[in-house]
């Protein structure tokens, strides 16, 4: 699945003015809210919380991938958020944060959820990609950028078997 499959260009958000995770949390609540009728902002807010209450989701090098599995929705989806100035994420690396993308995948979906993070652990741990990103002059180039990335050949036929 390309990455651009989980997005549409409403749900990214180039330099957020965030100051914190829980406002970045209710900014990605916001941006998701739109997906499915029952699941409203607090619904999937509460729900990415919960995920950072176990861990949280900052990978490293400037990167988070809030997730979690959602009742109501029916099809995995995403936000991505860059920040204007980076923030504290309790990231695993200590450094803050200036790339944000929250995945949504419906409850059962537990295979498909770990395919997925594996997917996008592998788009973010590539630091020209995230480069990219960051130096992106708006939403259309952010786009090409993801459009244009594919996964490796490891992570691609396991995610179609």
């Amino acid at each position: 699945m390309k990455i651009t499959e989980l997005l549409s260009p409403e749900r990214i958000v180039v330099d957020a003015n965030v100051t914190s995770k829980k406002r970045t949390l209710e900014l990605l609540g916001n941006l998701l809210a739109g997906v499915d009728a029952e699941l409203g902002e607090l619904d999937i807010y509460n729900g990415l919380l919960a995920r950072e209450r176990l861990g949280s989701t900052g990978l490293g090098h400037g990167v988070a991938i809030p997730h979690g599995r959602f009742k109501h929705i029916s099809t995995a989806c995403g936000a991505l958020l860059r920040f204007a100035e980076p923030i504290d994420f309790d990231s695993i690396d200590g450094e803050p944060v200036d790339l944000v993308f929250a995945l949504m995948v419906p409850e059962e979906s537990t295979e498909e959820h770990l395919q997925l993070l594996a997917t996008l652990a592998e788009l973010f741990g590539d630091r020209e990609v995230c480069q990219a990103l960051r130096q992106a002059s708006g939403v259309a180039e952010i786009v090409a950028i993801l459009d244009h990335w594919t996964p490796s050949e490891d992570l691609s036929s396991s995610a179609s078997a």
